[in-house]
């Protein structure tokens, strides 16, 4: 996920746990508590994110692919990320010192914050089509959410607004609001967003809003529940998008085994789907990218954002619901060829999840229109003569189903 939601999820954890404590006899103590708590919630979802100081260690693009969501996405090395969070706060602010030196309760809760944000980040992670492998090293394969987008304004709208309302300055309260009712208005007038989710959008903003008319805990209660009750929508919506389009590859290719379907939400939008079918039949391996309504007659598919697939989908072979845009067939051999006298795409094979190779370079078209070049692409013909990557990291290989028999 984007880092404006890990920040709102940290701050969101931060308030509840001292919502959850009992209420500190001296003011100061109150106020030194609230700040540590939010400013450990906060951190802590966004420390894992440091990775990106690693991605130096291996050439482009294999430094970002291998590193980011890498060691410090994982449960174990969480460990260390706390203590290293927790020794710079000791080290560097002396009212969170004071707290964590004399107050035992604060201590505990300072501990059980910094814990959670770290796992709220990783699991936050888990719910898009990127990625993460969270278990590494008892378990070094790559587990995929597909349930939202990576960066989902339905996150920012509930819990900004819940937390604008906490603000002590009123002033503040309306800026902050304001911005965040501004941001999809935006994202819509430059085609990110669908005039339906846009609704959505604001119809979730003046919920929290009412809500904080009650109280903030009410806000925040309110958020809370839209996030969850999103995510399972989400949930709900996938399943039924993948039932469709194994009904449409069986159609398509009949008697191939479907590998893996990578399924890419819209942002705030439930209906539309763009998606890859990874299949293995008896002459190699296909690649099929498409675009999916779940509801046509509410929304076809030229009614979904074209930055993200849809609009012009509709001139592909396909129909209001399901839509074709691209199809590769590819041999099993030559990829098993290219993957042993080929270190560097040897290497790209522990992220790539949908390889498509063309001219010399091998692309991930989860993130790009096939011939489009993305952050994931390897020329691995121009280096081929380079030096062998080293120290590349043990992450199992998503299409290790196409590797072997």
């Amino acid at each position: 996920m984007d880092n404006l939601t890990h920040s709102l999820v940290g701050l969101a954890l931060g308030e509840l746990v001292e919502r959850a404590l009992p209420a500190a006899q001296d003011p100061a103590r109150a106020t030194t508590r609230r700040r540590v708590l939010l400013t450990t919630g906060a951190l802590a979802s966004n420390f894992p994110d440091l990775d990106l100081v690693l991605t130096p260690l291996l050439a482009p693009p294999l430094g970002y692919l291998l590193h980011h969501r890498g060691h410090t996405h994982t449960l174990l090395y969480a460990l260390p990320q706390i203590a290293l969070l927790l020794g710079l706060m000791w080290l560097l602010w002396p009212g969170a010192r004071r707290l964590l030196q004399g107050d035992r309760t604060a201590r505990r809760a300072i501990l059980a914050t910094a814990l959670l944000g770290m796992v709220l980040h990783l699991a936050f992670d888990a719910l898009n089509v990127y990625g993460v492998h969270p278990f590494h090293p008892f378990d070094s394969r790559w587990l995929y959410g597909d349930l939202v987008f990576i960066v989902e304004p339905v996150f920012w709208t509930a819990l900004g607004i819940a937390l604008a309302a906490a603000l002590p300055s009123r002033p503040w309260r309306w800026i902050v609001g304001a911005l965040l009712v501004a941001a999809p208005l935006l994202f819509t007038w430059m085609g990110l967003l669908q005039w339906g989710s846009l609704a959505g959008l604001l119809l979730l903003a003046a919920s929290v809003a009412l809500a904080a008319r009650r109280s903030s805990n009410a806000a925040l209660g309110t958020a809370l529940l839209a996030c969850v009750g999103f995510i399972a929508l989400q949930a709900g919506a996938s399943h039924l998008a993948r039932e469709q389009i194994r009904d449409a590859l069986a159609r398509a290719e009949p008697g191939s085994q479907v590998l893996d379907l990578p399924l890419s939400a819209f942002p705030s939008n439930p209906l539309c789907w763009s998606f890859a079918a990874i299949t293995k039949g008896d002459q190699g391996y296909a690649l099929r990218l498409g675009v999916l309504s779940l509801a046509p007659q509410v929304s076809a598919i030229a009614a979904c954002p074209a930055r993200f697939g849809g609009g012009a989908a509709t001139t592909h072979a396909g129909s209001a619901a399901l839509a074709w845009t691209y199809h590769e067939a590819a041999s099993l051999d030559d990829l098993r060829s290219l993957q042993r006298s080929n270190c560097h795409f040897d290497a790209w094979l522990r992220f790539a999840r949908v390889p498509s190779l063309r001219d010399g370079s091998a692309t991930d078209v989860r993130f790009s229109a096939p011939g489009e070049a993305n952050f994931s692409t390897l020329p691995y013909a121009a280096m081929a003569d380079q030096p062998c990557p080293m120290r590349v990291p043990q992450w199992g290989r998503p299409r290790a189903d196409l590797l072997h028999d």
